[in-house]
């Protein structure tokens, strides 16, 4: 993922910037957790963001009235947000699953699995609650491959081979991130 940020970012700035992945075991660490290690890395002058991403799908911890995919991330964000209180801080959520951002371009999964993705799949961030993308992949890898998909392998090789501006035009939710990344930068260095 820092890969993927990184190119896109990087060429927008005189200068390339960094990033440090900061692991969390499971949303429900993150949620509970972010706010002191956001604080953490804060107090260094020289880091210029803290920045959480979940996957919309699959965190529990919204009210329960919140069911559509709008109102879940603007509740998350603003509840993050919240509890960091740090302008330098945002929180970002992956809709549905970051797996979106690898079907925004479909000639990078195998020909099989590429030639049974559904209509939807063309606009990657409205496949739904009810099939998110990565149970759609696994269905297909499963169906084509007889394999798992598996998030840790074939994600990671995928996502190292995706082409940002890509996923910046046909991903909102990426593009919003990665515009907030570049907001962040500090003037003197942007292009």
């Amino acid at each position: 993922m820092a890969d993927l940020l990184s190119r896109w970012l990087n060429p927008r700035l005189s200068q390339r910037v960094g990033f440090k992945r900061v692991r969390f075991d499971g949303w429900p660490q993150l949620v509970a957790d972010t706010p002191k290690k956001a604080a953490n890395y804060l107090i260094d002058p020289d880091v210029l963001g803290v920045i959480s991403l979940l996957d919309l799908y699959g965190p529990t911890f919204y009210p329960s009235n919140l069911t559509s995919a709008t109102e879940r991330k603007l509740w998350g964000m603003e509840f993050m947000q919240g509890r960091v209180q740090d302008a330098r801080y945002r929180h970002h959520f992956a809709i549905h699953e970051v797996e979106a951002w690898v079907l925004s371009q479909p000639e990078i999964l195998p020909p099989a699995v590429k030639n049974r993705l559904p209509s939807k799949a063309t606009q990657p961030e409205t496949i739904n609650f009810d099939e998110p993308p990565a149970k759609l992949l696994n269905k297909l890898y499963r169906e084509t491959l007889r394999k798992d998909y598996k998030k840790v392998v074939e994600g990671t090789k995928l996502l190292a081979k995706l082409n940002p501006e890509i996923v910046y035009q046909k991903c909102p939710a990426f593009k919003a991130l990665a515009d907030d990344l570049l907001f962040l930068c500090p003037a003197s260095i942007k292009l």
